[in-house]
Formats: structure tokens, sequence, C-alpha cells
């Protein structure tokens, strides 16, 4: 039986990421596969005699693979460093994480994006002294436009501004916080809607259209409604082609509308949650994952 870890951030105890773990090692045990629940901070990355190794409570153990299931980008690149294969990849996840790799990562493929403007590098101090970009921004992207922090999750860190005083004080306040952040235009004809679609190696496994009456943003989260949803040709290409571009095993995409319902890139999450899909769409997205771990597996024994 192969044995794997399932890594998971050991300070995030709400039951929105605790189910999704024990759901993943569920599924591992339904296809003969042991997984090890395994916390980031039960292992230490060390670097001892100039080798890369693991101490603490798993040091004498060495897994098949690993799920990693967190964003823990150094301990990533340790146990690669160490010659474990982990799914998703720290490249992957690391530009997932980070939006404004990832439309680095994106860009020059032919694919439909927003008119995306990355926020020039501003210090925590002193304040904003210099302000004409932000002209330069409006002229360019116009009114209402959107700012999003690089790393958030739920929608959480997007916001909408209406005026260059909201884009100054806004601008002001992620940059006294000491987060980096992009503007980006605003798509009206996706208010409030989008499409994910759940990509597990070169197949979109399930997809679910997003609608909110009441917010620009469709997450579930932030009040989104669920429907099912069967995806275009051209939107199944697209979501594959965004994996394959940043190299993942399994994420989730999300789509906009366009003028003509052409889809437009939103994001992509490398560890996409699976539960409101499920609820949404019956299929579990974990199983393919786990089916795709073992074709992995199974592709890298020796004959």
């Amino acid at each position: 039986m192969k044995t794997g870890w399932l890594i998971y951030n050991g300070n995030v105890t709400h039951s929105k990421f605790t189910e999704l773990v024990d759901w993943l090692v569920k599924s591992g045990e339904e296809a003969d596969l042991k997984i090890v629940k395994v916390k980031n901070n039960e292992l230490l990355a060390t670097f001892e005699h100039g080798q890369a190794v693991i101490k603490g409570k798993y040091s004498q153990e060495r897994p098949d693979f690993v799920i990693f299931w967190d964003k823990d980008i150094h301990l990533a690149r340790h146990l690669e460093k160490m010659g474990l294969k982990l799914f998703n990849s720290a490249d992957a996840i690391e530009i997932c994480d980070d939006k404004s790799l990832t439309f680095l990562k994106l860009a020059n493929h032919g694919l439909k994006m927003p008119k995306t403007i990355h926020s020039p590098l501003m210090f925590k101090n002193p304040p904003i002294s210099d302000d004409h970009h932000f002209d330069l921004i409006i002229e360019e992207l116009g009114l209402p436009l959107i700012m999003k922090e690089d790393r958030g999750s739920f929608g959480a860190q997007v916001y909408m501004i209406h005026s260059r005083e909201q884009l100054t004080e806004k601008t002001q306040e992620l940059k006294n916080l000491g987060v980096s952040f992009l503007y980006q235009e605003y798509i009206g004809s996706s208010h409030g809607r989008d499409i994910r679609l759940n990509v597990v190696g070169d197949e979109v496994v399930a997809t679910m259209h997003r609608v909110s009456k009441e917010d620009f943003r469709a997450n579930v989260t932030n009040g989104g409604k669920m429907q099912t949803y069967t995806p275009t040709r051209e939107q199944c290409e697209i979501a594959i082609a965004c994996s394959q571009i940043i190299g993942t095993d399994f994420c989730g995409v999300d789509l906009l509308f366009g003028e003509n319902d052409e889809p437009i890139v939103c994001e992509v999450n490398s560890n996409a949650h699976f539960k409101n899909i499920y609820d949404c769409t019956g299929i579990d997205v974990s199983k393919y994952m786990i089916t795709y771990i073992l074709q992995q597996l199974e592709e890298k024994l020796p004959c």
C-alpha cells in the first residue's frame, strides 16, 4: 500500500478547512492509499551538514508522495529538495497564491484576461508623495475599477473603486499594511457572476455557475448562489490551458463572462475547495484527485 502525507496548516482549525483534509484521507483509503495527516508545524525543515532534512515527529519516515494542502512555500520547496513528489508542486502553489504572479505566468499565451496593472512598489513609509500614476491608472482602466491584494481568498481582499479619492485611500491603506496588490478593469458584463471549473490532470471534472444579486463578487462566501452549469468547449480548453501553463496537478479556475459571454480568466486556485461544488453538482472532485495521484505513481514504477 502506498503511503502519502497530507500536509495542512497546523494553525488553521476552522472546519471549512479540516473537513477537506478528512475528506481527502477518506477518499484515499477507499482507493487503497494510506494518507497520513501531517501539520506543517510538525515538520521542522532543517539544514544539517549542508543537507535538507526533516526533524521532529516524522524525521524517520519518507512517504511515497505528498498532497501539499497548504501555502507554506518554504516547507514545500524543502520537501522537493529532499526528492519528495508534491501534488501540487511548490512552484504551482506559489504562482496561484500570488495574483500578480498568476497573470505574469499566463501572459503571452493567447488567453483573454482583464486589463491589469501591477501596483508600483511602495514601501510602508513614508506616505505617498507622488501620485501622478493614479491618473494614468484611471485613464487606462476607467472607473469603476477593481483592486486586488495579491494574496487573498474567497473574494475577501477584492475591492471595487469608484473614484480617484477612493483609489488614493485604498492604495494608502494597503501600502500601510505592507501588502502587494494590483489594479484591474471592471468586467461589468460579469457583475456578480462567474464560473468555477475544477481541473484534474488534463480534464475538467466539475463546473458550477456562481451568481450574486448583492455583490459584484460571485464567491459563495460573500453570498453567491451555486447553480449547475454545462461548460462550453472553449471554457474547458481555457481552464485546462491555465492548469497546464502554471503546472498544477489539480486546480480551480474561475472564469468571468465578457460582453458576448466570451470567457475571461479571473484567477487560478491551486488548492481549490471542493465541498461547495460537491453540494452543487454531486461530483466528488477528491476522488478524481486520488485517481490522478495513483496514475502518476504507477507511471513512475520501474518496469
